[in-house]
């Protein structure tokens, strides 16, 4: 299974998402698990570079503690153990029955698209600045 993080409109997402849960159900599929920000901001505030490595660190060492995933990580306890808690919130870990954790998905794609709009806009932007 997959992980698709991506940015959109929250309405695009419900659109997409009973789209996409549809096609899979009609095909016998497990769906992909979707997470949408509305923009890029809240995404990279949600998915720092050091939440970005705990998750590469725990899909490459495989199921096991907060501890040992801080260890292999080189970071603090305390810091991973926060990462960990809020990663877990947004269905990106998951914790098993023996307390240890780890990263559900065989792959995870983070998709930035911007909107035409968007770049007409900054395109106008950047002519009244330059």
């Amino acid at each position: 299974m997959k992980a698709i993080i991506e940015v959109k409109q929250l309405g695009q997402t419900f659109k997409d998402a009973r789209r996409t849960l549809a096609g899979n159900l009609r095909r016998g599929q497990e769906a992909d698990y979707h997470l949408s920000y509305e923009s890029a901001r809240d995404l990279c505030g949600e998915l720092t570079p050091a939440r970005m490595d705990v998750l590469r660190t725990l899909r490459d060492m495989g199921a096991g503690s907060v501890k040992a995933l801080a260890e292999t990580a080189g970071r603090n306890y305390s810091n991973v153990h926060t990462d960990v808690a809020r990663l877990i919130v947004l269905g990106l870990i998951e914790r098993l029955d023996d307390g240890t954790v780890r990263v559900p998905f065989d792959e995870i794609d983070i998709c930035v698209v911007r909107a035409p709009q968007a770049l007409a806009a900054q395109e106008q932007i950047s002519a009244v600045v330059a």
